[in-house]
């Protein structure tokens, strides 16, 4: 369970502005404790996956870096639609990049408006 508390969470930093597309703080049930995440939502609508992949990486890593230095305490997520997890980031190719990159996924049904898995 999330609860949202910026929508957008701006980061300021050297001069420049940033945007996450949400803030929350996540009940994590096994500790009974909170813990503040951002989460950078993606579609995936177009027509390269893997281009889309590439560009929603990178974005995940410049983010990552930046919270780091501001808001050391929230981890961040990248929130993916389940088809396109299912479809894309189950593969070798992905799942390489995300255990090196240590992304953090957030995987939701569209359709249901339903988070389906958190990934750590």
């Amino acid at each position: 369970m999330a609860h949202i508390t910026d929508d957008p969470l701006r980061i300021r930093y050297g001069g420049v502005d940033t945007y996450i597309d949400l803030a929350a703080e996540r009940v994590i049930a096994a500790e009974k404790a909170d813990q503040k995440i951002a989460v950078e939502v993606k579609s995936f609508l177009s027509d390269s996956t893997t281009y889309e992949f590439h560009l929603a990486v990178g974005q995940y890593v410049d983010y990552r870096i930046l919270l780091s230095k501001t808001q050391p305490e929230r981890r961040l997520y990248m929130a993916v639609p389940s088809d396109v997890y299912h479809g894309f980031f189950e593969g070798m190719f992905a799942q390489l990049i995300l255990q090196e990159a240590q992304i953090h996924l957030l995987v939701y049904d569209s359709k249901r408006e339903a988070i389906e898995q958190w990934i750590n």
